[in-house]
């Protein structure tokens, strides 16, 4: 029964019950995954949710059943429509509420509302079938961009830290006015790139703050290369590989993998009418060699076994990818439709629910269902190699930082140490004399103390 509400106006619910009365919605449905699948004496699927979640919308209850001769709907010989649309034609059902493309020739039998999802044509084949040698920085992609700049950053912090280090601690460069200095710059990048390559690049630091900063360094290029490594072997062994047919005009210009679709479907009938060469050429390719499936079943089983390729409609095929890990999708979708519901000629339903499909649009409800019964197990059934993230290697990140910073605060103190042993000895104030330090260790010249300092002035 429906009852009033925003998405309908007074006359038009009056047009309602005119209709049906207090009958509830008569909808008809084709068993298909994910649309509408048995679960127990119920149903449930994509087109399921979306009925639920219109009925709540425009306020009405229904009663489903599905289509008596399991088809969609065409004409047969004699022009009567079977299948859901000839439900609707016929009155048997009030909609149709199932992955039904719009059509030019359908439109004429059935009014059909805003389409639901958006799909075309695309193809399906076996991964092993198809190979790509142009992917020429593949080894960088096992890194994301984000952890290649974080690693940048990280090796630029540690090589200036170790030079600071090198600097600062007395124990690494206890006479800076005699002695010269064994890490510059220089030499520090060039040993954390050597400790980065796992090659001991010498000199190596002497002081405490030096060798806590290179451990950390050392264990952090350890993690790093043993992740890199390990992304590189499931890349290796995976079959993550882009397509080297990647349309439908390089399908039709090959004569390696056999192809076809669902015999008189709507993805047939589109290559029929084409005007399209490429396309046209695929039609009588299908024809002449009888490459069709009965359903789409059929031909996601030919695809898996091996040398050919299933043209259908991508939503549908985009699931079996999902589903069966051995198999990948071609990028190019042509001949762009939409899944819509039917209803008869001129009912007033089509408006309202339009518009419940609109809200559902808008408010995001639908791309929670495509994900919810679209989801893939490749992932984890398959340990396909992606771009590792910064958040998986937070961790290490963070004790390097740590490291750092302990490093250099060890050098402080192991200076301050020394600072106030000169003072106690020259009963001059330790902060003059680690002043003085400081200066002659990244300045050079004397030691600025006080006395000079007025001897200057004088």
């Amino acid at each position: 029964m429906l009852y009033p509400n925003s998405y309908s106006s007074p006359l038009l619910n009056e047009m309602l019950f005119c209709i049906l009365g207090p009958q509830v919605l008569r909808v008809t449905t084709i068993k298909e995954e994910p649309y509408a699948m048995s679960k127990g004496s119920e149903l449930e699927g994509f087109c399921i949710d979306l009925l639920s979640a219109v009925s709540k919308k425009l306020d009405f209850k229904y009663d489903i059943k599905l289509v008596k001769d399991s088809r969609y709907g065409k004409t047969d010989d004699s022009g009567n429509w079977n299948g859901m649309i000839g439900e609707i034609v016929r009155g048997e059902a009030d909609i149709a509420v199932a992955p039904l493309t719009v059509t030019a020739k359908r439109e004429t039998a059935v009014d059909m509302t805003k389409p639901f999802m958006q799909t075309g044509l695309s193809f399906i084949l076996r991964k092993d079938l198809a190979s790509d040698d142009s992917q020429f920085l593949s080894l960088l992609n096992l890194f994301s961009t984000e952890v290649w700049v974080g690693v940048l950053v990280a090796y630029l912090l540690t090589s200036v830290c170790i030079f600071l280090v090198s600097r600062i601690s007395p124990c690494e460069w206890e006479q800076p006015d005699t002695e010269k200095n064994s890490f510059t710059l220089s030499h520090s990048f060039w040993y954390t790139v050597g400790a980065l390559t796992l090659q001991g690049a010498g000199p190596h630091p002497k002081a405490l703050s030096g060798r806590v900063i290179t451990s950390i360094w050392w264990l952090f290029s350890l993690v790093l290369l043993a992740c890199y490594f390990a992304n590189l072997s499931l890349w290796l062994h995976s079959d993550n590989q882009q397509q080297s047919i990647k349309s439908f005009e390089d399908l039709a210009n090959q004569n390696l993998i056999e192809y076809g679709t669902i015999k008189d479907s709507s993805s047939f009938a589109f290559f029929k009418n084409s005007n399209n060469p490429t396309y046209h050429r695929i039609y009588e390719h299908i024809k002449n060699a009888q490459s069709y499936s009965l359903n789409a079943e059929e031909g996601i089983r030919k695809a898996q076994k091996g040398n050919y390729a299933f043209i259908g409609e991508s939503v549908s095929l985009d699931l079996a990818v999902a589903r069966y890990c051995n198999l990948t999708r071609a990028p190019e979708i042509i001949g762009m439709r939409g899944y819509s519901i039917a209803a008869p000629l001129g009912s007033p339903l089509v408006k309202n629910l339009s518009v419940a499909i609109l809200h559902l649009s808008e408010s995001g409800e639908l791309d929670y269902f495509r994900s919810k019964w679209w989801a893939s197990s490749c992932m984890a059934k398959n340990g396909k190699s992606a771009p590792l993230k910064p958040t998986s290697l937070k961790g290490i990140f963070l004790l390097l930082a740590l490291g750092l910073g302990l490093g250099l605060f060890l050098a402080l103190m192991e200076l301050a140490a020394k600072s106030r042993k000169i003072a106690n000895t020259q009963q001059k104030s330790c902060c003059s004399v680690m002043s003085a330090e400081l200066s002659q260790r990244f300045r050079g010249g004397e030691p600025t103390t006080p006395e000079s300092s007025e001897k200057n002035k004088a």
